[in-house]
C-alpha cells in the first residue's frame, strides 16, 4: 500500500476532499448505504481531530470541505470512513475490487471567499444533478444544518457563523446563484452565444 503523504496536509488548513466511483458508477445504492456512510463519518470524527465544514454524498461521488485541527492527517480520517464502507458495500452488492476510481483528491483552499463559493457549489450539487429541485430536499448533505433547519453534530458550525449572520443569510447566498443560473437558461435562446452575460462560477465547478 502506498504510504499517505503527510506533508500534503497542514494544521489549520481547509481542504476540498472528493472522489467518485470507478467508471463514474454508483457508490451509494440505497438510503441504507448513505446512512451507513454517515454513521462511519460520525465514528471517524470521534477518532480524528478534523472539522467538517461541508459534506455532500451523491449517488456516484462525494464532497467534503474539512479543516485539519492538529498535526493528525486528514487522510486517516477519510480512510477510516471509506475502507470499511467499501468492504460493506462489496458484500452487500456481491462485487469485488475497488469502488472508487482511485485515491481521493484534495485541494487546499487558501481564501475564505473561495471556501464560501465552494460551500455553495457543493450544496447545490444535488440540484445541478436534477436529483431534487432545491438543496434542502437532499438529506445527505449538511445544507439543512447550515440554514438552521436541522441540528447534526457532524457539522462544525463555527465557520458558517463567522461568515453569515444566520441560516437565512446563507440560504439567500445559495439561492442568489441558483436564480442567476435559472435566469440565464431562460434567456439563452434569445441571445447570441458571444453576447451572453458573464455569470460567476464557484471554484471547483
Amino acid at each position: 500500500m502506498t504510504p499517505y503523504r503527510k506533508k500534503d496536509f497542514f494544521q489549520g488548513g481547509y481542504y476540498h476532499i472528493y472522489n467518485r466511483g470507478v467508471n463514474r458508477d454508483p457508490i451509494f445504492f440505497s438510503n441504507e448505504n448513505y446512512n451507513y456512510c454517515l454513521k462511519l463519518i460520525r465514528r471517524s470524527l470521534r477518532r480524528h481531530d478534523v472539522a467538517i465544514i461541508v459534506y455532500c454524498l451523491m449517488p456516484n461521488h462525494y464532497h467534503f470541505i474539512l479543516r485539519q485541527n492538529s498535526e493528525a492527517n486528514i487522510a486517516d480520517f477519510i480512510r477510516d470512513i471509506f475502507n470499511p464502507y467499501v468492504q460493506a458495500v462489496n458484500i452487500q452488492q456481491h462485487r469485488n475490487g475497488t469502488l472508487f476510481e482511485g485515491r481521493f483528491k484534495h485541494i487546499l483552499i487558501e481564501k475564505d471567499e473561495h471556501i464560501l463559493h465552494l460551500c455553495r457549489y457543493i450544496h447545490l450539487n444535488p440540484v445541478k444533478a436534477r436529483l431534487v429541485s432545491s438543496p434542502e430536499l437532499w438529506m445527505f448533505s449538511n445544507y439543512l444544518d447550515w440554514i438552521g433547519e436541522r441540528e447534526d453534530t457532524l457539522t462544525d458550525m463555527d465557520f458558517m457563523v463567522s461568515n453569515f449572520q444566520n441560516g437565512d443569510s446563507y440560504r439567500d447566498f445559495v439561492m442568489e446563484y441558483l436564480v442567476e443560473k435559472n435566469l440565464e437558461k431562460k434567456i439563452r435562446k434569445y441571445m447570441l452565444e458571444e453576447n451572453l452575460p458573464e455569470v460567476s462560477k464557484p471554484p471547483g465547478g
